[in-house]
């Protein structure tokens, strides 16, 4: 093989090392997201829970009355 060819295969390599590393940088990032957004979504959730628990609580105190 000539030595251009080998200079093009280290290109290559180069460029597709580079393309893992931005890759593994941006998975990185889209874990610390996901688990941020599953941290807000379990908040989200909790809020939810207990304005439905209150609103129950609301359903239950006006039937006692009737």
């Amino acid at each position: 093989m000539s030595i251009e060819l080998f200079n093009q295969l280290e290109q290559k390599v180069g460029n597709a090392v580079e393309a893992i590393e931005m890759l593994k940088m941006e998975a990185e990032e889209l874990r610390e997201e996901n688990a941020r957004l599953k941290q807000e979504h379990d908040e989200w959730q909790q809020r939810l829970s207990g304005l439905l628990e209150k609103f129950n609580e609301l359903d239950g105190s006006g039937n006692d009355g009737a």
